[in-house]
């Protein structure tokens, strides 16, 4: 039989093929051993097989504790290897090249300077004395304020700050004191961080604060009374009554009645001391129930402020004496514009911001002492610090109008400060003359530093460079230059070549008025009059009160180091408050600035109110 063959030519069928199966399986057996006795070409095998499979490489490194992939492992690897190079290569270099040391620039002035100023306070210290004071010449003192007066509810008025060379607390500049430098942390904490005296100015602060509570029912929401100063100095009509003012004594040895006056309609004292509170309620912000308990305070004061209207000096001689306040619609601003910041309540603001305040207060004119920050009156702060929220905030309607003006009036305020303007005069040796040539004129001077470099600070923050006086501008420079040569005079920059900060530089006042420093403390009780002769010695004091800052000189650039005349050599709290304020504002130059941000941390975003409809049209 034919058949045909699929790979071409004849098929033929023998006769063998029709063999039995066992046959044929007999001899596929053989043809397969036969087949496997020799080798197969590629193709062969291929038909067999199929494809071969190629190894493939593992496409990750297995390390034991952990399997990552072979390129990161590579790359990894690569990198160290590159990265130990290059760091081998370049400390070979640091090493063989010759080395210039560069000695830390040393602290400025104002940073030395504020060093010093702020020990000034621990000297003041009354009541029992924390151990980490670090004034060696002071002890506990007058630790039984309160308790031994008679016809008073406050019987425990240890703590607090003594005014200045005496041992008289007085409650009304010592509240300005402590807002000026709570105002000044909240503004340059950067600055206090950096010159390593936050911690220092908040517990100084807080020693204040913490006296203030004791001075009113702070737990109540109305209270009827505060307590107004401890202490006596009245030694007029030849009254020789024991007193902080007849007898020269150390306050560790004070023996003689300590009254505590009182008062009952005081709006100034009581509007001061809210502004305290509530401005180191910011400052210990991050404390919150010591936050509260101050702003509560503060509250409370102010509600006592408004309602019993009347000035503190009024029904006080001694007050009327020595720290007679001239109004009190400047501490309702004060103290409003405080307690907005601290509460965020818009209805201090409202009031702060009520133009009737400001007329009353004097902000719609001028006159011989406008533009002058003290203790007595604060318009000028008030009109900053709503300055400073007009730039930064911009509530608008209905805050805009009075806003504007005393932002209007601040700048104003700062070009009299400019000796191209006649505001104000000038001594020969250039120390402004904000009280007009009488005595003590350094407070004011130093709150006036304060402020000029604030407000400059303020305009650097809005990136603004300067403002205008009348037609012609002027830099923030121009401000912080102003600043810098009256700090720069009281720190010895001036005719007669001497410091009026105790304690800095080499030349400055050794027989400053102050009974602390100039009695040794030599274990000696000195008695009333005892301590007349240390008093009236022409000796240097024996105890060095450092960073005090004395009255200052005379219209003239003269100054007397004498002990017996206060208006020369006497330092106080409020003086010192400011120094200390334009100290920090100074200090580092401009490499840190203002903290924008955090005096409003308690108020909430402003949304401003559209202004009302017009009226409707009437033909």
């Amino acid at each position: 039989m034919y058949g045909r063959d699929p790979w071409g030519g004849p098929l033929e069928i023998n006769a063998a093929d029709s063999a039995t199966d066992d046959e044929r399986s007999r001899n596929l057996q053989e043809l397969d051993r036969a087949a496997l006795s020799r080798p197969l070409d590629e193709t062969q095998q291929s038909w067999l097989l199929g494809p071969a499979e190629q190894k493939k490489k593992k496409k990750y490194v297995d390390l034991g504790c952990i399997i990552v992939s072979r390129k990161i492992f590579v790359w990894t690897v690569g990198t160290l290897l590159v990265s130990g190079f290059l760091a081998g290569f370049i400390t070979l270099i640091v090493k063989t090249v010759p080395r210039h040391h560069h000695s830390k620039s040393p602290s400025d002035n104002y940073t030395l300077a504020l060093h010093k100023a702020l020990m000034f306070f621990n000297a003041q210290r009354s009541g029992k004395l924390p151990k980490h004071n670090n004034v060696s010449w002071r002890g506990n003192s007058c630790v039984n304020d309160g308790k031994s007066a008679t016809g008073t509810i406050f019987k425990d008025l240890a703590g607090g700050y003594y005014d200045a060379g005496d041992a008289i607390k007085f409650h009304f500049p010592a509240s300005f004191a402590m807002t000026m430098l709570s105002w000044s942390v909240i503004e340059y904490s950067a600055k206090y961080e950096a010159a390593g005296e936050l911690n220092h100015v908040k517990d100084i602060i807080k020693w204040g604060t913490d006296y203030f509570l004791k001075t009113f029912n702070h737990t109540a929401d109305t209270i009827t009374t505060i307590a107004a100063q401890v202490g006596s100095g009245d030694t007029s009509g030849g009254n020789s009554s024991p007193n902080d003012h007849y007898c020269w004594m150390r306050p560790e040895d004070i023996d003689y009645p300590r009254p505590v006056t009182e008062c009952h309609s005081c709006s100034d004292l009581a509007a001061e001391m809210a502004a305290a509170l509530a401005s180191a309620s910011i400052v210990f912000k991050d404390n919150k129930a010591y936050s509260q308990k101050l702003v509560h305070g503060a509250k409370t004061l102010y509600k006592f402020a408004r309602e019993e209207r009347g000035r503190y000096s009024a029904g006080s001689s001694e007050a009327a004496i020595f720290y007679n306040s001239t109004s009190y619609w400047d501490e309702f601003i004060w103290g409003a514009t405080w307690l907005y910041y601290a509460t965020g309540n818009s209805s201090y603001l409202q009031l702060a911001t009520t133009p009737g305040l400001a007329k009353h207060a004097g902000a719609f004119w001028g006159g011989p002492y406008y533009g002058v920050l003290s203790w007595d009156n604060k318009l000028t702060g008030c009109q900053v610090l709503l300055s400073r929220l007009r730039l930064f905030l911009s509530p608008g309607y209905p805050y805009e109008e009075i806003l504007s003006t005393f932002h209007n009036q601040t700048s104003i305020i700062m070009c009299s400060y400019l000796p191209i303007f006649t505001s104000f005069n000038r001594t020969k040796g250039g120390l402004i003359q904000l009280n007009h040539g009488a005595p003590q004129p350094l407070q004011y001077v130093v709150n006036a530093a304060f402020l000029a470099t604030l407000f400059s600070d303020y305009l650097d923050a809005a990136d603004t460079p300067g403002w205008y006086c009348g037609p012609n501008f002027y830099s923030t420079e121009v401000l912080r230059e102003f600043a810098k040569t009256q700090i720069d005079y009281i720190l010895g920059k001036n005719p007669r070549k001497m410091s009026y900060v105790v304690g800095f530089g080499n030349h400055y006042p050794r027989h400053v008025h102050h009974r602390g420093a100039s009695i040794p403390k030599n274990k000696i009780k000195y008695n009333c009059k005892g301590g007349w002769k240390w008093r009236d010695s022409s000796k240097p004091n024996p105890n060095t009160i450092d960073g005090a800052m004395v009255a200052g000189p005379d219209k003239r650039d003269g100054f007397h180091d004498v002990r017996t005349n206060y208006n020369y050599t006497e330092p106080t709290l409020a003086g010192n408050a400011g120094l200390v304020a334009a100290l920090v504002a100074l200090s580092g130059g401009k490499t840190i600035g203002i903290d924008k941000n955090t005096i409003f941390s308690a108020v909430p975003p402003m949304f401003p109110t559209p202004p009302p409809p017009p009226a409707p049209w009437k033909p």
